[in-house]
């Protein structure tokens, strides 16, 4: 396997290695990490370090079930705005970023401006949420929503 080149850094079949594991387990130790590939702790240190200090290794999570904590309704959401100017997009993406229900925005391309993950507990829960709050942001013009019946395929990054 040849070398990935980013901006900032070169990444080798090793670093992929590292990064394969971190997605299978984001806690694993270096202790660990190094018995699985077969380096020691230490160049392997400096390896996760050299992939955070890069930028490639963002931040580290704990995955949450969210039906576990009563979120039992996800919703996508479709909103197109009235204009697509900054001040409109800065508007909306400012508003979003309040709202818990929303956990993921995405800019669109298309149709639609913007795309939304909304989670709550119940869809009458959803329903204030659309009613109460997203539909009175400024500059919303149009709102989609489709419900989804089952997730098929979840993963964290791109398979490398």
């Amino acid at each position: 396997m040849g070398a990935i080149v980013s901006e900032s850094s070169q990444i080798d079949a090793v670093d992929l290695q590292i990064l394969r594991a971190f997605l299978a387990d984001g806690r694993m130790s270096i202790q660990a990490l190094s018995e699985k590939i077969g380096l020691s702790p230490t160049p392997i240190a400096r390896r996760v370090k050299r992939l955070e200090q890069a930028g490639i290794i963002t931040g580290y999570a704990a995955l949450i079930d969210e039906e576990a904590l009563g979120f039992q309704v996800a919703v996508f959401v479709s909103v197109k705005l009235d204009r697509q100017i900054d001040h409109a997009l800065s508007t909306f993406e400012t508003a979003i970023k309040r709202l818990p229900e929303v956990s993921d925005c995405w800019l669109m391309t298309g149709n639609r401006d913007y795309l939304l993950r909304v989670v709550t507990r119940s869809m009458r829960e959803f329903e204030a949420f659309l009613v109460g709050r997203l539909t009175k942001i400024e500059g919303v013009a149009g709102i989609e929503s489709s419900i989804p019946l089952r997730r098929v395929k979840s993963s964290l990054s791109r398979t490398f």
